[in-house]
């Protein structure tokens, strides 16, 4: 046993004796809760866009909020994958090799590389729709493994209605996915399946990487009466691509990513991916306070907000109903 070792029981052993004395014996508060040696936190995406930096830096902030404060007694290395799958998986065995405390994996892609590369580091993911079809979990309630996370899969019913509310007439939708993302091919499959009854056509339009987005949606002119884009990160990253395509054959961006109204969609129904980050820094400082990963359930978003662009509907031929602006949580002029 090493000197410092005494010590730093000695030390622990009269703060203890200490905090009874003083009738300390109420709960500590998060940051008290925090261990004062520090952690380190390993950050990877598959590519840098407004949400995937928004679930980033709603869990930092949360895991200041928990007692875990980047620079004080939390090392932080973060690295995207700048939308490459061979980049995402060469970052996931430099962070297993590394073994930090937790790998914050963010979006589908990343996330996966991360737990193939590792097996007894914890992992907590963010932004990834199914985590079970992707095989991050088995299931949301307990994940067998050392993984879990915070999922911002979406429920189809209210996207449905509002394309339905603003195109009423809509017969056919186009979407524009990646085909080597899980997340994407999920929705398109329950997308189609969802639609068909109502008769409804999905007309699906691939697209590999971001430098594609505008080919596959020249592919869709004259085929559809609007484009639906779920979070697929290739699509989101090149959102601008797909806006002028949009824009000057007038068909209507309807989107499950509330960054994109900003950058082109008329109307856009999704989670606050802030508050999808603060959710995922809950899970992370949990794990950094000692539970494993295959105790804690996946995390699934309740609330959606409703963002509309009354400039991006008038450039793409639509017109916003009343009783859709009246519920926008944001309405960009």
């Amino acid at each position: 046993m090493t000197t410092k070792f005494l010590k730093t029981t000695l030390w622990a052993s009269l703060a203890a004796l200490t905090l009874a004395a003083c009738g300390g014996d109420k709960p500590a508060d998060n940051a008290a809760a925090a261990a004062t040696e520090t952690k380190t936190l390993a950050i990877t995406a598959i590519v840098e866009h407004p949400a995937l930096d928004a679930a980033r830096a709603g869990a930092i902030e949360q895991l200041a909020a928990e007692g875990f404060k980047e620079g004080e007694n939390l090392t932080v290395n973060f690295q995207s994958a700048q939308g490459n799958m061979g980049t995402a998986g060469q970052i996931a065995k430099q962070f297993a090799s590394e073994n930090p405390d937790v790998i914050y994996a963010i979006a589908t892609p990343s996330a996966q590389a991360v737990a193939s590369a590792t097996t007894t580091i914890p992992v907590v993911f963010s932004a990834v729709t199914d985590p079970v079809e992707a095989k991050l979990v088995t299931s949301l309630e307990k994940s067998g493994n050392n993984v879990t996370g915070a999922s911002d899969v979406l429920p189809y019913e209210p996207q449905i209605e509002l394309i339905r509310e603003l195109i009423p007439n809509v017969k056919n939708v186009g979407y524009v996915y990646s085909p080597g993302e899980v997340n994407s091919t999920v929705v398109l499959k329950n997308l189609k399946e969802k639609l068909a009854p109502l008769g409804i056509n999905v007309i699906e339009s691939p697209a590999q990487k971001s430098s594609d987005i505008t080919q596959a949606a020249n592919a869709l002119v004259g085929k559809v009466d609007v484009i639906y884009t779920s979070t697929d990160n290739n699509v989101i990253n090149a959102y601008e691509a797909l806006y002028q395509v949009a824009k000057s054959a007038k068909i209507p961006l309807i989107s499950a990513d509330t960054s994109t109204v900003e950058r082109g969609a008329v109307a856009a129904l999704g989670v606050n991916y802030t508050d999808l980050g603060k959710e995922s820094g809950k899970i992370i400082a949990r794990v950094l306070k000692g539970e494993k990963p295959d105790a804690i359930p996946v995390y699934i978003s309740q609330n959606l907000d409703l963002y509309v662009s009354k400039k991006h509907a008038a450039e793409q031929g639509v017109t916003l109903p009343q009783a859709v602006l009246d519920r926008a949580a944001k309405v960009v002029e």
